[in-house]
């Protein structure tokens, strides 16, 4: 079936001659008659048989108005993802997918035909034909196969910082004090020990005069910050922090003949660290939604960006955090992104980012235990009104098969359809790990990024500052003023302390009022794009 073609709207006979087809599969079947491109899923799935002349389908347009792949591991998900990926790709939408497992570099690779793949194309009547495609691969810190994705401390900002370092609610709130004192005093923060030579003068002599106005920074809290750092350290973190800096527009490019780039992330080597590669996904994310202009509704989208995991994002998090998310994920759809969470069910995601989510792939459920069962019938009230007995087809479903319900061309819910999916025509499985290298270093973006980059920032510049204080200390007289602070007024206003700038901050004076929330929704306006460093 070709983009073009629907399925059809009037009654269509039943496969190898059986009786025409009940009324709610034919009203099933107009739900998803789409006229314009569309993405094809698989079949129906009714009373035990597959019709695949009832097709379910995707409308491209609405792929922006984001979405939820769930389900319980081994469901099937991952093979969902690659379908859709390759299908978006063919049609000039790039694709972003998070590879946890180590699995989807083969969607960079032709698939390889057997019996159980012409078992599926035949049953939901699938042309299927081996297909590779364009990928760019990446690693976070380049820890794995892939280009060195990294971020400045500076960009990454102190919300999403906070949550990678497990800090509380008072201990994000001081990070936050600390970023805008360095914002402010021109002390960029690349890596990792930029950080600590900011805390570590902040809770000197010196330093504690220069946040005094505003309570200052509490040497405990500074502890904590500090041990923290260090432990992240000691697991080998700081490759993730530094330049040259990843430039998220990568994420949205398009191959020399037409198809979008497929980038993935290889996230293995950082399986045992979740909060880490979770919210790193969210910082691409919001970096994209600070860097890209508005287009509106699209034809197409401008990528489509897939969250696995997502449930490792929405733990222990803050409302400042939560709200950010929920903020990013309403508007960057004008952007013309899309956004789908991969996660196994969707309590899993928190009801004001459930609501923006408006295409559902939901792969099946186990009731195994009495938490299962209430997830369950939590994941039933979630779908529209539906013919089928959703607690008993969700714990039914086999691999590869889901209930599917999205957004019309109108943007009004699909009517709910049980769906045995297609057979992804790549790969389904990782390519040979030296075939990997060979591709990574081969792409053009590697020269770009390879090789991290140490130029001075804060660190250099604290540095230099002690000792130039020292060198002036040892060579004046004890009764004469020092050389550097007889610059003139100009000179003495440009050293006033810091306390002025930041006292006559808006955001700090409601600090001194309140340490709490309004300063949280300034840092998070930051952390998502109104403070991002231009490239």
């Amino acid at each position: 079936m070709t983009d073009s073609e629907a399925p059809p709207a009037k009654a269509p006979e039943g496969v190898s001659g059986a009786p025409a087809l009940p009324q709610p599969v034919l009203e099933i079947a107009s739900g998803y008659a789409f006229t314009g491109p569309a993405l094809d899923l698989g079949a129906l799935l009714w009373d035990g048989r597959c019709l695949p002349d009832v097709q379910i389908r995707i409308p491209l347009p609405m792929l922006n108005r984001h979405g939820l792949v769930a389900g319980a591991t081994g469901t099937g998900k991952t093979k969902t993802l690659q379908l859709v990926a390759e299908q978006l790709s063919a049609q000039g939408v790039p694709v972003f997918l998070a590879d946890v497992k180590g699995d989807v570099s083969g969607i960079s690779a032709p698939g390889q035909e057997n019996d159980k793949v012409r078992a599926r194309a035949g049953e939901v009547r699938q042309e299927w034909t081996p297909a590779g495609f364009p990928c760019e691969f990446y690693a976070l810190g380049g820890m794995g196969h892939g280009i060195p994705v990294r971020a400045t401390i500076t960009s990454f900002g102190p919300v999403l910082l906070a949550k990678v370092l497990q800090l509380n609610q008072t201990q994000e709130q001081s990070l936050g004090l600390i970023f805008h004192y360095a914002d402010q005093k021109g002390l960029e923060l690349v890596d990792l020990k930029d950080l600590r030579a900011v805390v570590t003068f902040l809770t000197s002599d010196e330093g504690k005069t220069e946040l005094k106005g505003i309570g200052g920074l509490s040497t405990a809290t500074a502890g904590v910050i500090l041990r923290s750092l260090t432990a992240f350290e000691a697991q080998g973190m700081s490759p993730f922090f530094g330049e040259p800096e990843f430039d998220t527009s990568e994420l949205s490019r398009v191959a020399g003949d037409g198809r979008g780039t497929v980038s993935v992330l290889e996230l293995p080597a950082v399986q045992d660290k979740p909060q880490l590669f979770s919210t790193f996904l969210m910082w691409l994310l919001a970096d994209l939604f600070h860097d890209l202009p508005e287009v509106g509704d699209v034809d197409k989208p401008k990528l489509v960006f897939f969250f696995d995991e997502a449930h490792l994002l929405f733990n222990d998090a803050s409302k400042a955090f939560l709200d950010a998310i929920t903020q990013t994920v309403r508007l960057i759809r004008s952007k013309g992104v899309g956004v789908f969470f991969v996660t196994q069910t969707p309590k899993d995601v928190p009801g004001d980012v459930l609501a923006q989510l408006g295409n559902r792939v939901q792969h099946a459920l186990r009731a195994f235990t009495p938490d299962d069962q209430k997830a369950l019938k939590a994941t039933v009230k979630t779908f529209p009104n539906s013919p089928y007995d959703l607690e008993e087809v969700l714990t039914a479903l086999g691999t590869g098969e889901a209930v599917v319900t999205v957004l019309s061309e109108k943007g009004a819910p699909t009517p709910v359809a049980a769906t045995r999916l297609r057979a992804p025509e790549s790969l389904m499985g990782p390519v040979d790990p030296a075939a990997l290298d060979r591709a990574v270093r081969a792409s053009p973006l590697y020269g770009r990024y390879a090789e991290a980059v140490d130029r001075e920032s804060a660190y250099e510049k604290l540095t230099a500052r002690d000792e130039a204080a020292t060198a002036s200390s040892a060579s004046s007289d004890s009764s004469t003023p020092a050389p550097s602070r007889g610059r003139g007024r100009k000179g003495d206003d440009q050293d006033s302390s810091v306390v002025e700038q930041v006292v006559g901050s808006g955001v700090f004076k409601s600090l001194a009022r309140s340490l709490g929330t309004q300063i949280g929704r300034e840092i998070t306006r930051s952390i998502f794009g109104t403070a991002r460093r231009r490239r």
